[in-house]
């Protein structure tokens, strides 16, 4: 799956670690989701969104 958050991130002039304590988890994770070696559970992906005022789909691109 790949997302759009480092390009929101960027966008909002956002830190990994400012996004990654907003949404309580480490900035490790937040470089893994943005690398794309990790799926966010549902939980991150809607707090991740909401940080953003975004819909799910929107922050992350589902592929088939």
């Amino acid at each position: 799956m790949k997302t759009r958050i480092q390009e929101f991130r960027k966008a909002n002039k956002i830190s990994q670690a400012e996004l990654a304590d907003a949404v309580e988890v480490t900035r490790q994770t937040i470089i893994s989701l943005e690398k794309g070696r990790y799926n966010a559970s549902l939980e991150l992906a809607h707090k991740i969104a909401h940080f953003f005022g975004k819909t799910i789909e929107e922050i992350f691109l589902f592929e088939e």
